[in-house]
């Protein structure tokens, strides 16, 4: 190593012993700032004291996502995170208890529709027209009491910023920030829409997420890719589905169907909430307890029991088109419980962080033959077994079959000897501030808190993240390599180009 090697380790080095240094401190501080507590119903709050300044971030979580939808519902989770935003039954309707009737007979009418055109034989086209002119009556009719985006202008009228959610397939997430004056507002709003959701404008917001499919999907050539790798790599496992559905059940799904969704994982014992800002304890806490103590209790979900089986043989999928030739392959691998966990997210930083990571400067800067290359973990998901991934996308005049000779390269130096001392310093340094990073802010912070308190029941587990950090060693990856990265637990995507038909049929005819 040289000179300047040498200093660069050094101080790395030096980063770390202050970070570690630091470490139990920034613990301690938290400790007194951060107040758990479990409702009677089942349901987790959170309060972080952080009075930097007039405001406070959410974060609700709710332990389902797409892997949770039922089978032959495919996109229903996603779909609910749609209709959260729909309002309740005191927001967004002009008046609730006639909209309530005048739902229930859209899903009689569609129920009858859909019953007539789902049949295979003995379908009646004229009575098909006739329900769906029902349909469209009876949806009309429940549309008069809508009052449109009400939930969201309510919300950005007393402040609220970055109003979202998210659904992945481990959780759905909502989140936004508010001035602290507003605080009971939002606690109202938010235990609202979780006891009391309405499925209004269900199957317009349907046709919104089918073109979302379309969009993310069929019509974008590395989304069609992704989905038959995915398929390919999972054989039982709901992680080989679509998070945002396969077109034809999503099209199917309904509002009845939403409402079981609701009730089976939107209960209390399944959902941590968490608030940080200028808040104090003692003033919140009763205002939460109120409005989400309200919400009845229920059983929580079961536990899924689908288990992927291991994989014996090496998968490939290729795709060929007139489009960007891309390369993706993946390696199955245990769950973030895994106590190899921090291992993986150290090959991940060493393959992939910035410029100085063995796939950019190899395939990216000395081979010059991708214009992208990385690994990385946790995909489709975390909370059960995933896949560490790798994928490339080739620069003109490469293949997709150099990207994956190029990365079975670096993965087989990988195994065959041990990473510098200059690399593990590097990822335990950039591992430690993305996590600290992640706390700097009132959203981050109060997200950081509620997915350790789901994932491993006490959000403390957040900083003894820092301590698996620092006991991963070179022997480690070079043994989680050895284990995962095996041609037999392999599956690979791969786009390659082929000029279309037509104008290869010109071409042939012109010589």
């Amino acid at each position: 190593m040289n000179f300047p090697s040498r200093l660069a380790a050094r101080s790395l080095a030096l980063m770390c012993v202050l970070t570690i240094a630091a470490h139990a401190q920034d613990l301690a501080s938290f400790e007194k700032r951060i107040t758990t507590k479990v409702l009677p119903n089942g349901l987790t709050l959170m309060v972080c004291e952080r009075p930097e300044a007039p405001v406070f971030s959410f974060w609700t979580m709710v332990n389902a996502g797409d892997a949770n939808d039922p089978g032959g519902q495919s996109g229903l989770a996603h779909m609910f995170e749609h209709l959260a935003f729909k309002g309740t039954r005191d927001i967004g309707t002009t008046d609730y208890a006639a909209e309530k009737v005048a739902l229930a007979k859209v899903e009689e009418s569609y129920a009858a529709y859909d019953s007539e055109y789902r049949k295979r034989v003995g379908q009646d086209p004229a009575r098909v027209k006739q329900l769906k002119a029902d349909f469209d009556a009876a949806a009309a009719a429940a549309q008069k009491y809508v009052v449109p985006n009400q939930f969201t202008e309510i919300a950005e009228q007393n402040g609220a910023t970055g109003v979202n959610a998210s659904t992945s397939l481990d959780s759905t997430q909502y989140f936004w920030s508010m001035p602290s004056n507003r605080f009971e507002l939002w606690a109202y709003m938010e235990s609202d829409r979780i006891q009391n959701p309405v499925p209004r404008e269900f199957y317009k917001e349907r046709e919104v997420v089918m073109e979302e499919r379309r969009m993310r999907s069929d019509s974008n050539p590395i989304g069609r890719m992704v989905e038959q790798f995915l398929a390919a790599a999972y054989v039982a496992h709901p992680y080989g589905r679509p998070g945002v559905g396969w077109a034809s059940e999503l099209s199917q799904i309904t509002a009845t169907e939403a409402d079981a969704f609701h009730n089976t994982y939107y209960v209390p014992a399944n959902i941590v909430v968490g608030v940080a800002g200028d808040l104090k304890t003692a003033t919140v806490m009763p205002i939460l307890e109120k409005y989400f103590g309200r919400i009845p209790a229920g059983p929580a979900p079961q536990e899924m029991t689908t288990v992927e089986p291991p994989q014996r043989v090496e998968k490939t999928v290729t795709i060929r088109e007139a489009t960007q030739p891309f390369f993706i392959e993946g390696y199955h691998r245990p769950d973030y419980r895994d106590p190899d966990d921090a291992v993986y997210s150290a090959i991940s930083d060493i393959f992939s962080n910035g410029r100085t990571s063995r796939l950019y400067r190899s395939l990216v800067r000395d081979q010059q033959i991708a214009a992208v290359a990385q690994g990385f973990s946790g995909f489709p998901g975390e909370k059960y077994p995933g896949l560490f991934a790798f994928y490339a996308v080739p620069v003109p005049g490469h293949t997709p079959q150099q990207m994956r000779d190029a990365i079975h390269k670096e993965i087989d130096k990988l195994r065959a000897s041990l990473v510098s001392d200059e690399e593990l310093a590097m990822f335990k340094t950039r591992a430690r501030a993305d996590l600290l990073r992640g706390l700097a802010d009132n959203q981050g912070l109060a997200e950081q808190l509620v997915v350790y308190q789901m994932r491993y029941g006490d959000w403390r587990e957040l900083f003894k993240q820092l301590d698996r950090i620092d006991k991963v060693s070179k022997a480690d990856i070079q043994r989680v390599a050895n284990r995962v990265f095996l041609e037999s637990n392999r599956t690979s995507a791969m786009i390659e180009f082929e000029a279309p038909k037509a104008a290869a049929q010109a071409n042939g005819g012109a010589k």
